[in-house]
């Protein structure tokens, strides 16, 4: 059997996203990250793999938005520096 977790916690998630855990169940919530709901109150767990397919279609996400000229590169103001 793997060392590795095959479920994380919503804190886990949200470590490894740097992100908050408002933001974590807010994907959750809205389905762009795929969890379960375990025991009577509910509590989250994320597959480890959803995780990666997750991040996976992000990178897709934002290759797309980037080829698309979606994001625009600006050169520092002399102010911005």
């Amino acid at each position: 059997m793997s060392s590795q977790k095959r479920f994380l916690a919503v804190p886990d998630v949200a470590e490894t996203l740097n992100v908050t855990v408002r933001q974590v169940r807010a994907l959750l919530h809205s389905g762009e990250l795929r969890g379960i709901q375990v025991g009577g109150r509910g509590i989250w767990r994320i597959e480890a793999q959803e995780l990666e397919d997750y991040i996976a279609r992000q990178y897709d996400r934002t290759a797309t938005a980037v080829a698309e000229d979606h994001f625009t590169a600006q050169a520092p103001t002399s102010s911005q520096r």
